[in-house]
């Protein structure tokens, strides 16, 4: 009797220790999502979800790949604000060196029509897409950490739990045998108890499994090819979804809108460009002809005008004027996009947030008083020991849907954050310079 009441006495101090969490619900504030405590896995210290996000943006290939593109742009811009080089030419009239007529003349092509201001101005708004390219790279990029980053957390803790049941199970079956010696409960308890361990044991090798996947997702998002060997942290805390009418009058500062929307303006200014190439250019001509025989020099001076008879570049005007419908058309669509997927991920939260409040707070409850009536009733001989399993089961379960809901909560907060920043989770996005 003494040894039954001491692995029973082993057991709950066990599941007390190992989740602290069902233990604290009823302190927890219900607007604080984040109340998974973190399993430190080893004596290294935490990765932090601000940690994670920094090494991403600082790191992530492809992001740097994207912000090339101002770099790109800035020559653009450079070399659009650049005027026509004038040529120097000599021609020589007679071959006979002393009755040749030599000529000598510069030439300068004189842009007409605002032709560089407006072809300034496209690259500047082609400037424009890049980084507002780059600014919704870094907002989506945050999101893709955020939510890698809660699945590597909800593994780690589906794995100390996995851990956990595996022991109790292992304990269970310790002390079904020692019954069953006994003489006090039927051999077939026995099994069931084995057959329960068995299941633990399956459970702790998936829960392994996948969380070694959700590290490597997490870590291939700063590029780098070493295991995560840092223990991952909770969040103190997480910005709260605003109502659904701030986040929809929000959705005009979307790096994603603001991207289609400087489109628009590039493919506007491309109009304008291209009309300018429609007025022509004049050539100066500025030179000296010497005429070797006579002794003999003169200044030369010329003007030479295009005659847009056939060649107005009216095909250009129109492909850029089908170009700028298409952009007002690709930034409604991408408005309507955006608002479909902003009304998703807020409905999502809106679930989850409800989902995670009622486990929190009624069904984890519930589940821990019946396992602890089962562990009591099964020590006073009133319940038997199959009881006590099914009431673990049921505790184990209620806490991993606990933890599908808290990292279905945070996921549909990063979707969120791809198109709307929450208060205080900007992403230092990189300004527009205006040249």
């Amino acid at each position: 009797m003494q040894s039954k009441h001491f692995v029973l006495g082993a057991t709950v101090f066990l599941l007390q220790t190992a989740f602290p969490v069902a233990h604290a619900i009823g302190q927890q504030n219900p607007s604080s999502p984040a109340v998974m405590a973190p399993q430190a896995t080893n004596s290294a210290l935490p990765l932090t979800l601000n940690q994670a996000i920094e090494l991403a943006l600082s790191a992530n290939p492809a992001l740097r790949s994207a912000t090339r593109s101002i770099g790109i742009a800035d020559g653009a811009v450079q070399q659009a604000s650049a005027r026509p080089n004038p040529e120097l030419s000599f021609l020589s009239e007679g071959t006979d060196r002393n009755t040749r007529t030599e000529t000598t003349q510069v030439n300068q092509r004189l842009e007409l029509g605002g032709k560089r201001a407006a072809r300034i101005a496209a690259a500047e708004q082609e400037r424009n897409v890049a980084i507002d390219d780059v600014n919704a790279r870094r907002a989506e990029l945050r999101a893709d950490v955020i939510t890698a980053y809660m699945d590597a957390l909800t593994a780690q803790e589906r794995l100390a739990l996995a851990r956990a049941s595996l022991d109790l199970a292992h304990k269970s079956t310790e002390v079904t045998s020692r019954r069953v010696i006994a003489g006090k409960i039927s051999p077939v308890e026995q099994t069931r108890s084995s057959v329960a361990e068995a299941a633990a044991q399956l459970e702790l090798t998936q829960a392994e499994a996948e969380l070694a996947l959700a590290q490597r997702r997490l870590t291939a998002l700063w590029a780098s090819p070493r295991p995560l060997d840092q223990p991952l942290q909770a969040p103190d805390t997480f910005d709260r979804v605003p109502a659904w009418t701030d986040l929809a009058q929000r959705l005009e500062t979307a790096p994603q809108l603001r991207r289609a929307q400087s489109n628009v303006a590039g493919r506007d200014a491309q109009v304008r460009l291209e009309r300018a190439q429609r007025i022509p250019d004049v050539t100066v001509t500025v030179g000296s002809q010497r005429e070797r025989e006579q002794g003999r020099t003169q200044g030369v001076i010329g003007l030479s005008v295009p005659l847009p008879l056939f060649n107005r570049n009216q095909g250009n005007v129109l492909s850029a004027l089908r170009r700028a419908d298409q952009a007002r058309d690709d930034l409604e669509a991408e408005r309507l996009r955006l608002t479909q997927a902003l009304a998703d991920a807020y409905q999502r939260a809106e679930v989850a947030s409800t989902q995670t409040v009622t486990l929190r707070d009624q069904v984890l409850p519930a589940a821990q008083s019946a396992y602890d009536a089962a562990v009591t009733g099964f020590s006073m001989g009133k319940f038997a020991f199959t009881d006590v399993l099914d009431a673990q089961r049921t505790l184990f379960q209620t806490k991993t849907q606990y933890l599908r809901a808290l990292a279905d909560r945070y996921r549909s907060i990063a979707d969120i954050e791809r198109y709307v920043p929450l208060a205080g989770a900007g992403v230092n996005p990189i300004e527009r310079q205006v040249k």
